[in-house]
């Protein structure tokens, strides 16, 4: 009766290997200045994206994975590989060739769960941090996680920008290199290169291209947040300093009729 049954026991475990999954584990990186995503026609429709719900339809959560062909791609998130996850909360294509994922791990380890790119070329994968350290005493106010701003491009914790027509990731310049911009932001000028944080009673504003910077100070600002948008456009313009980079600033003349449009 025993040996019949190690032929079962044989098939059992060797259908069990067969649908096993592979999972790969990559350590992400740090991103480097002035970093470019080239993208291969290689690579093309070698990831993809996978979701599922989770809980009931009352807390239903969509998780995603990623994978490589037939691979689950698991990132480390941690100094060991117990920290290591395959679960995301968010997970899109940032290129039309679908090389580079923009994901965002589904565990909270930290004020906000972590952000990473994943990056395919020439069939090599690669895996980088979006993440700077910050030790600001407001970092639980302003940590915000992923922020749309436009159609082409996402604000990451107001300490990287990333376009998705062009791939690529900018390091916002901060006030104080130890600390992410203590603000929220506020807009966008109209040729999208230009971001603008209502910092205290003063608009810090940071060109990501150039890295330029100025703070304008904000006089007799209402206490009400719901009014400080349209006293902003009654008050203030865009206007371009000499390298053609714009600047929200004070008008001079206040009589000055200003288009909303500029502030969408």
């Amino acid at each position: 009766m025993k040996l019949k049954l190690y032929p079962l026991v044989f098939l059992a475990a060797l259908l069990g290997c067969q649908q096993k999954e592979n999972v790969k584990t990559y350590i992400p990186r740090a991103l480097t200045a002035n970093e470019n995503f080239i993208q291969s026609e290689n690579s093309k429709n070698a990831l993809t994206i996978q979701y599922d719900s989770t809980g009931n339809e009352a807390q239903a959560q969509k998780i995603f994975s990623v994978k490589l062909k037939d691979t689950t791609i698991q990132i480390q998130t941690g100094s060991s590989k117990k920290d290591a996850t395959d679960k995301f909360s968010f997970a899109e294509f940032v290129n039309t060739e679908k090389t580079c994922i923009l994901v965002q791990a589904a565990d909270k380890s930290g004020l906000v769960a972590p952000f990473y790119l994943i990056y395919l070329n020439d069939n090599k994968l690669d895996v980088i941090s979006i993440y700077k350290a910050s030790h600001g005493a407001q970092d639980v106010r302003f940590t915000k996680g992923l922020t749309k701003i436009g159609r082409s491009g996402y604000l990451i914790n107001n300490d990287f920008v990333i376009t998705t027509v062009l791939t690529k990731i900018y390091p916002i310049k901060r006030q104080d290199p130890a600390e992410r911009i203590q603000g929220l932001y506020f807009v966008t000028s109209p040729d999208k290169h230009t971001l603008v944080f209502l910092v205290g009673s003063s608009l810090y504003e940071v060109n990501y291209l150039t890295n330029e910077v100025f703070t304008q100070p904000l006089s007799k600002i209402p206490k009400e947040p719901e009014a400080i948008f349209k006293w902003i456009e009654d008050h203030y313009s865009w206007q371009a300093s000499g390298k053609e980079t714009y600047f929200l600033k004070a008008n001079a003349d206040d009589n000055r009729i200003i288009d909303i449009s500029q502030f969408k």
